[in-house]
């Protein structure tokens, strides 16, 4: 969770590119972002993949006024709302777009391509058919403003029973990462986006940082298998927090639109 989902710039910068606040070029070069290049695959009326720019003004075309995040996990189908053809390839991607105004979704699948030392990578994006239904499990971002808050001490006191938060300079690179990036708010969310997303979705990234050096760098004090299932088991309810949140965030436009608060 350390680096942000494509399906999160996707979302955010196509929202800001609906509601007139980017022009397509800017939305397009923040969602490619490092990648090589972006294509939509099996839009309507479309027999190949097209380019970023011609999906998005086709999408629009067809009606979709906003597009929301899906970050599923085994048992947590969070975001989606069917039908369970899209829900499995978003479950195999752990990443989905789903669009509001008209039934579709788009999951992405990468490939990296190139000589050895020279590799680059492309997405393609599977637009296919989605139920129109309320997503399932999105908090609101009060409430998972309030859940951060108490998923962030839960992980702290993790980290620091397992020694983990003291595990070396490659814990600190990672952890002064997270500083410097949630220092540059503005690039955490595209235009338009009200300041609690943003401080939601900063919190959470914070969150999932935290997580990652869990997992990640050592075993701390977890030394044998009981107490890594142990540490496993504690930091899974903290990360599923984390995932409801950046959902939260990055839908929240699209949820205050529908509720005529925008």
């Amino acid at each position: 969770m350390l680096s942000e989902p494509r399906a999160g710039r996707l979302a955010s910068w196509g929202n800001a590119l609906i509601a007139g606040l980017v022009s397509p070029d800017d939305a397009v070069l923040a969602i490619v972002a490092e990648d090589a290049v972006h294509r939509v695959e099996g839009l309507p009326d479309e027999s190949a993949p097209v380019g970023l720019t011609l999906a998005l003004g086709r999408l629009r075309a067809l009606g979709v006024t906003g597009l929301r995040v899906a970050l599923p996990a085994p048992g947590h189908p969070l975001g989606l709302s069917g039908p369970p053809e899209f829900n499995a390839r978003a479950l195999e991607a752990e990443e989905a777009v789903v669009c509001h105004g008209a039934a579709f979704g788009l999951v992405p699948e990468v490939y990296e391509a190139g000589p050895e030392g020279d590799v680059h990578v492309e997405v393609v994006w599977h637009c296919l058919p989605v139920r129109e239904a309320p997503p399932a499990d999105v908090p609101s971002l009060g409430e998972a403003e309030r859940e951060l808050a108490e998923a962030l001490r839960e992980a702290t006191e993790v980290l620091t029973r397992l020694d983990v938060a003291g595990s070396g300079p490659v814990a600190e690179a990672a952890v002064a990462a997270y500083r410097a990036r949630a220092e540059r708010g503005r690039e955490v969310l595209a235009p338009g986006y009200p300041p609690r997303a943003v401080r939601v979705l900063e919190l959470a990234q914070r969150v999932g940082a935290l997580i990652s050096l869990a997992y990640e760098n050592g075993h701390g004090g977890a030394v044998s298998a009981s107490e890594m299932a142990a540490r496993g088991a504690a930091l899974r309810p903290v990360e599923r927090t984390a995932r409801r949140a950046q959902v939260a965030a990055y839908n929240s436009v699209v949820e205050e639109r529908e509720r005529g608060v925008r």
